[in-house]
Parts: structure tokens; sequence; C-alpha cells
């Protein structure tokens, strides 16, 4: 027991003496949806989405990561390969704020110090919040409901960085959010007096979708890691 607890000790010891190294930074691309209305291609931006980003290094390949994005998010029937959207033609059009925390993983040893350029491919994951409008489709028109509300999802990131100009990352990323709500699109109101106007598939959620270049400062001490 007792090395077990001089093992946990030595590895957050070692775990902290990573972490005085900082990335902040901004996130600058597109979003698509991927719900009830629209097409449904993965990776389709077709609206511009921006936002802010911090990073704590807590080793060489694992970062906590915090990041808030905004995009003003649409999609349209018309652009559908789904002969039954055409026809229908509804379209989407609402504003999206993101707040992103969680935990960054390299699958290569990332030492920001070490004074040579790197390139590692990146997974990223943890826990979304989002506010959204709320609407319903009133005789084929997109209506308001005159609400904001708030709902969650898992984001599932994949991407690639290098290190350049001595402190600055650039990454690009495509980042999949799955949601747990059925309601972003007004498809499926989450409001009970408006559940007549619900259509398409009720037992899937929405997806929402970031591509996009990131592009951190890093300061800090430099971690034990560095080459002196």
């Amino acid at each position: 027991m007792r090395q077990s607890t001089i093992l946990i000790i030595s590895f957050l010891s070692l775990q902290l003496s990573f972490s005085q190294i900082h990335e902040i930074g901004v996130f600058a691309g597109g979003s698509n949806l991927i719900t009830d209305v629209g097409a449904t291609n993965y990776i389709s931006p077709n609206n511009l989405a921006l936002g802010l980003m911090y990073k704590l290094n807590i080793s060489s390949r694992h970062s906590w990561r915090l990041s808030v994005i905004y995009s003003d998010v649409e999609t349209f029937d018309s652009k559908s390969d789904d002969p039954r959207r055409i026809q229908r033609n509804y379209d989407f059009e609402s504003n999206l704020l993101e707040v992103s925390a969680g935990l960054e993983f390299t699958f290569i040893d990332f030492d920001l110090h070490s004074g040579y350029p790197m390139i590692t491919p990146y997974l990223y994951s943890g826990l979304s919040a989002f506010r959204f409008d709320e609407y319903y489709y009133l005789n084929g028109a997109q209506t308001p409901l005159n609400s904001k509300t708030w709902s969650y999802g898992i984001p599932m990131t994949l991407g690639v960085k290098t290190n350049f100009l001595g402190n600055f990352v650039i990454g690009v990323e495509v980042g999949a959010r799955y949601t747990f709500t059925d309601a972003l699109d007004g498809s499926n109101p989450n409001d009970a007096a408006f559940q007549q106007y619900r259509f398409g598939n009720i037992n899937n959620n929405d997806w929402y979708v970031f591509s996009g270049i990131t592009i951190t400062y890093t300061f800090g001490e430099n971690p034990c890691y560095c080459h002196q």
C-alpha cells in the first residue's frame, strides 16, 4: 500500500512538473449541421466559425483544453441528396455558441521546447455545452419560439499540428459533436405544446461539425523534459 501511494505521488509530481506550459490562441474555420433538415455530409462547412482556445500542457502528449466557439449555422433541403428532402424544401438558419472542455492527446511526443520542428496527429474529446435558438416549422416555414436553450454534446476531434516561428503552434482539425438533443434544427421542439410539429427521425439526435485551423502561442516555464 505504501509503495502504491509513493508511486501515485511520484506520478502526480511528474505531471505537475510538466504543467508550466500554456497555450492561448484562436480557432477559425467553418461549421455544418447533420440534422433532419438539409444535407447529411459530415464534412461540409458552409458558414464561418470563430473561437478562442486555451491549453494547459500536462505532459508532452496530454493537454487540458478549453475553447469557446461561435457560429451562425444553416442547412438547406435543396442541397441534400435525398429526393424527399429536396421536394420538402425546408431550410434552417440559426446561431450557436459552444463552450467545450476536455483532454487532447497527441500520438507523438510534442516537446514545445525541443528547438526542433515537430508534427503530430492528435485527438480531442470531452464535454461541450452549447446555446441555440429554439424553432419549429409552421406551414413549411422556420418559426422562432422566442427562446434560447442549452444542451450538451460530446466532441470527437481529429487533427494534425506543428510548431513554427518559435512559440507558435498551428493545427488543422475536424471536430464532430454528437449532441443530446434533437431540437437543434427545429424538427423536434422541446416545448410539449409544439410536439404536433415534429418531423424526421425522432430517435436520432442532431450533430454539428467544426472544421478549421487553430493557431496558439505558447508561454510559461520550460518543463523538465526540455533540451538544455
